[in-house]
């Protein structure tokens, strides 16, 4: 390491969108197999990780650092890649929270990805593609998707991931009521039959492909059990299907927050529903889907 570099590592850790969520089935072992659409867009948490000191830390900052009650997966990922590859410098792992908490978009499992990515990167010997989505499939379902940050189909409990090719840079709005909804909680909510794993068109998907895939409703086989538990995600979805501009809306993963896809460079558009979403008192902001993480 040369004089005066940086030996930290800044990474983004995208908010994860899930445009279709199927539920399957579920295993002996209680886990839940799904199929559906992950993409990933320009929200972010940001986490940097540098090394030295006498102990591993986890410092949360941010808007949405309050509404951590703790960092144990953060700290669980630092141990767990420690333990699985061998010697490592302590670490102070600094994770600036942009994306709501409990809320549908797999923020914990985006700051997971990106340490383990830092931690790849600061490794003497570091862990080959396989071995570290090994060990992310470990830490949690929506870690494995994470850790590549690619418009990807998922499927079993999140360790089948067929990438679906780059997707256009399509504005997005994001809402959430400020409920926290656990993914647990929805999952035992839900009741009814499992769904048949969909069909996706032929070939690469371009915007209109996508839009004809979705609908104007995507599909999530969690809306009903999250609508049950807070009534306001309804209204949240029928005011977004009464936003003409848009092309698309659903639930992301298992809720509260909701999205509406518009048309590429609809961007003005995109913003002012944000704003009338904001103005009811909702968490809400334009962004952009992302074909990859930039690192």
């Amino acid at each position: 390491m040369g004089p005066g570099t940086d030996p930290a590592r800044e990474l983004p850790a995208p908010a994860k969108l899930n445009l279709t969520l199927h539920v399957t089935g579920r295993r002996a072992d209680g886990y839940h197999t799904l199929d559906g659409l992950t993409v990933f867009c320009t929200l972010a948490d940001r986490v940097r990780v540098i090394p030295g000191g006498e102990r591993d830390r986890v410092i949360m900052c941010g808007p949405f650092a309050r509404h951590i009650t703790g960092s144990e997966l953060a700290e669980a990922t630092v141990r767990a890649f420690r333990a699985r590859f061998g010697p490592l410098p302590r670490v102070e792992v600094r994770i600036t929270k942009r994306i709501p908490v409990a809320a549908g978009l797999g923020g914990g499992s985006a700051d997971a990805a990106a340490v383990l990515r830092a931690l790849a990167a600061l490794c003497p010997n570091p862990p080959g593609r396989g071995a570290l989505h090994g060990l992310a499939l470990e830490l949690g379902a929506d870690v494995p998707a994470c850790l590549d940050g690619v418009p990807v189909r998922v499927q079993g409990i999140g360790e089948c991931l067929a990438p679906l090719g780059p997707l256009p840079p399509l504005p997005v709005v994001l809402v959430n009521p400020g409920v926290a909804l656990p993914t647990a909680q929805v999952f035992r909510q839900r009741t009814g039959k499992y769904s048949r794993c969909e069909p996706l068109p032929p070939g690469p998907l371009d915007a209109e492909g996508l839009f004809r895939h979705l609908g104007e409703r995507a599909n999530n086989d969690l809306i009903g059990a999250a609508c049950d538990i807070a009534p306001v995600i309804a209204t949240v979805l029928e005011t977004l299907a009464g936003a003409p501009e848009a092309r698309c809306h659903g639930m992301s993963g298992s809720g509260a927050t909701c999205f509406a896809l518009f048309d590429e460079g609809a961007d003005e558009g995109a913003r002012a529903l944000a704003d009338r979403l904001a103005s009811r008192g909702w968490w809400s902001v334009a962004a952009t889907l992302a074909s990859e993480t930039t690192v």
